[in-house]
């Protein structure tokens, strides 16, 4: 039954495009074709007009934009057409057209990009509308957009067709206007505190700075494979041993991995690094970047994110991972000082250890904070301290070598951003990347690589520095309230249909 319908709508939508194809071929024999057009000049936008209209009354406009509804009435005409960030309303008549392009006028679709010149007054309902003395048929549409009354609903297709779900959701436009001006505040942000802006290499001969399975490419002129970065980060510490004091990068990473609501293949990453600063005062970055885009974008810091009230102002939450795990458990892991007394503990409460590799005090503390803390911070909230065995490059706390003073931004049960004192002894680096290798031997594809290069940047010397990274399609998602990272995605990764 579905399939039969989808056949004949198929084949409705088929028979609509023909018609389409044959109205431009016979403009296209006129002389009229649309298509030959390189240049419109317009004078204003839409929304310009509407937001000042005691400046524009009875003046003379250009405008352009895609029809998107269309009323004809004899010998005259309302149609409305979308600009880049408005609609609005114009009147055509054959009086002002003349007989032979009001005709024309006629045979325009939906859809259909226009050019309109007239001047701007208000109907007798008060709607501010431009009164056409001429209309000039930009780009034909050869295809129906969906159905005016329901939309571009289909989930799926919307991220396939973002060019048609622009068109018809408005929105969703917005949500990508505030991602640009998000984007656009973190960096104004940085730059007022002095950092330098820089770009690293995509392709590596490497795999590091994270624990994530890499995409891997081959480079045909050094015959040799390559990884696309899973990270920014050793690459920015290297300009840090080199003098700069303070860089950061936004900039896209890929990790070969699981799909869903909060993970796409390749995402918009946030890293800097700060010469003489630690872990703490990341922290205090993070709550003034979260804070501060927050109220320049939206207004306020008190924000609703999927039906949560949270406040982004600075005074965050700043707990231990132990301690976290304390207060919601009543497990205290500071009372437990040995792999095998933790690894007991783990089957006691039925704790999944993923493989031998993981049977440590480290690892199982992070399963619990996984299992039971992780989800309960939905206030903004730092989480610091974490074991060594999860934290390659973050330096060991002095208060107890099984901790790393690193720390992670959790909202909404949910992580934003990743933050280290940096691990600068190459000798302790060394051996963590052993580890890491050793791990990646055993199997673990997430494991990173021995990275000499990297180890020999650090015998050179890095300064006590400060590393932050920052999920920004995350951060994005929280300021527009979206659900699914595809939503803050211009061009989700999607897999291809059947029939393409």
């Amino acid at each position: 039954m579905q399939e039969n319908i989808n056949k004949e709508l198929e084949q409705d939508e088929n028979h609509l495009i023909q018609i389409r194809k044959d109205k431009l071929k016979e403009l296209q024999e006129q002389g009229k074709n649309p298509f030959e057009i390189t240049k419109f000049e317009t004078t204003n936008k839409a929304g310009e007009i509407k937001a000042n209209y005691e400046n524009f009354e009875q003046k003379d406009v250009t405008i352009a934009g895609r029809i998107i509804a269309k009323r004809i009435m004899g010998k005259a005409s309302f149609c409305t057409i979308q600009d880049t960030d408005e609609k609005i309303q114009s009147y055509v008549s054959i009086n002002d057209l003349g007989e032979e392009s009001y005709k024309e006028f006629k045979t325009y679709d939906i859809g259909d990009i226009i050019g309109i010149t007239g001047f701007v007054f208000k109907t007798r309902t008060e709607e501010i509308s431009v009164h056409a003395k001429k209309v000039t048929l930009l780009s034909k549409s050869l295809r129906p957009l969906p159905e005016k009354f329901h939309g571009l609903k289909d989930v799926d297709l919307r991220y396939r067709q973002r060019y048609v779900d622009l068109i018809v959701n408005p929105e969703v436009k917005n949500t990508f206007i505030l991602r640009s001006k998000i984007i656009s505040t973190i960096r104004k942000i940085l730059d007022e505190k002095g950092y330098l802006e820089v770009e690293t290499p995509v392709l590596n001969t490497i795999s590091g700075g994270a624990n994530a399975r890499p995409f891997i490419t081959r480079h045909n002129a050094l015959d040799l494979d390559m990884y696309l970065r899973i990270a920014l980060e050793l690459n920015l510490k290297r300009l840090i041993v080199g003098g700069f004091e303070k860089v950061y990068e936004i900039g896209r990473v890929f990790r070969n991995e699981g799909m869903d609501i909060r993970h796409n293949p390749e995402f918009t990453e946030l890293e800097l690094y700060a010469a003489y600063q630690d872990y703490h005062d990341m922290m205090d970055i993070v709550e003034e970047i979260f804070s501060r885009t927050s109220q320049e974008v939206l207004g306020t810091t008190k924000i609703s994110y999927q039906g949560q009230n949270i406040d982004l102002a600075p005074g965050w939450k700043r707990i231990s991972m132990i301690d976290s795990i304390k207060e919601v458990t009543g497990i205290d892991f500071n009372e437990i000082q040995t792999d095998e007394e933790a690894v007991k503990l783990a089957r006691e409460k039925n704790i999944e250890i993923p493989d031998k590799t993981k049977e440590t005090r480290g690892d199982v503390i992070s399963l619990f904070f996984d299992e039971y803390v992780e989800e309960t911070l939905i206030q903004p909230t730092f989480i610091y301290d974490y074991p060594v065995e999860i934290s390659p490059l973050a330096k060991k706390s002095p208060k107890d070598a099984r901790l790393t003073e690193r720390f992670e931004a959790f909202i909404c049960g949910r992580e934003y951003g990743n933050a280290f004192s940096e691990l600068n002894d190459p000798i302790d680096q060394y051996e963590r990347f052993k580890k890491q290798v050793e791990a990646r031997e055993a199997g673990d594809e997430e494991a990173g690589m021995m990275d000499e290069d990297f180890i020999t940047a650090l015998e050179y010397g890095l300064p006590p520095t400060g590393g932050l990274g920052i999920g920004v399609d995350r951060l994005i998602m929280l300021l527009t309230d979206s659900a699914s990272i595809r939503d803050v995605l211009l061009f989700p990764t999607m897999k291809p249909l059947a029939d393409h």
